[in-house]
């Protein structure tokens, strides 16, 4: 059953999402199921989305809501945890990291509040799974400056997002010691959402040349 149809079988716990980020969880997050992960989702809300990941990533699935509001706790259930904290507080992030271990998905789906936004990610993505998945969703807020955001401010997570796209390719222009040049090997941009990959460049990049003949070789051979 793909995701789509898990969310429109929900009939416990309030899941409320946005249509069309259904095909970028799918493309992100398929991989990781039937596997033992665990996932962090910041902001719990009705508690239905959390309901959802676990049916959608199968038995073997942790999932961990993290919020502010002490009533979330009622979403506890098998398989998923709820921690309350604030999402900007790096102590409390870091207990979580060390109760559950590092996550191989975080989903921050909370106050959407750039410095929350950013302060989160500081924390959470340098200790995740070498293979993880980090997504920021609801990023329009990164254009309204009642979030802290605003088009082309620097405070804007989006704009934050694409500087890791420059140090993600640092290695061409100097700054191959950057933790994301190492680290991350693919950002993607949506409507609404952001997703950063996790990986491992173990050496230098190199580019590989095969055969021995041009094409204008090969048809002088005609």
């Amino acid at each position: 059953m793909n995701l789509w149809d898990i969310f429109l079988g929900s009939r416990d716990l309030r899941v409320y999402k946005w249509k069309h980020y259904f095909p970028a969880y799918e493309r992100h997050f398929a991989r990781f199921r039937n596997r033992p992960v665990v996932m962090l989702e910041i902001g719990v809300a009705g508690g239905g989305s959390l309901q959802m990941w676990k049916r959608y990533l199968g038995p073997q699935a942790v999932i961990v809501g993290i919020d502010i509001k002490e009533a979330c706790r009622s979403a506890e259930e098998d398989q998923i945890a709820v921690r309350i904290g604030s999402q900007a507080d790096p102590a409390f992030l870091a207990g979580v990291l060390e109760e559950f271990g590092p996550p191989d998905i975080v989903l921050d789906d909370g106050s959407h509040r750039m410095e929350h936004v950013r302060a989160s990610f500081e924390t959470l993505y340098p200790a995740m799974a070498r293979d993880g998945v980090y997504m920021v969703e609801d990023m329009m807020t990164a254009y309204d400056p009642a979030y802290g955001g605003g088009q082309g401010t620097a405070a804007s997570f989006v704009e934050h997002a694409k500087a890791v796209v420059d140090r993600m390719n640092g290695a061409h222009w100097g700054q191959g010691d950057d933790f994301h040049a190492r680290h991350t090997v693919s950002v993607h941009f949506y409507d609404g959402i952001v997703a950063f990959e996790r990986g491992f460049y173990a050496g230098e990049r190199s580019a590989v040349k095969m055969g021995h003949r041009s094409a204008k070789d090969r048809w002088r051979l005609l």
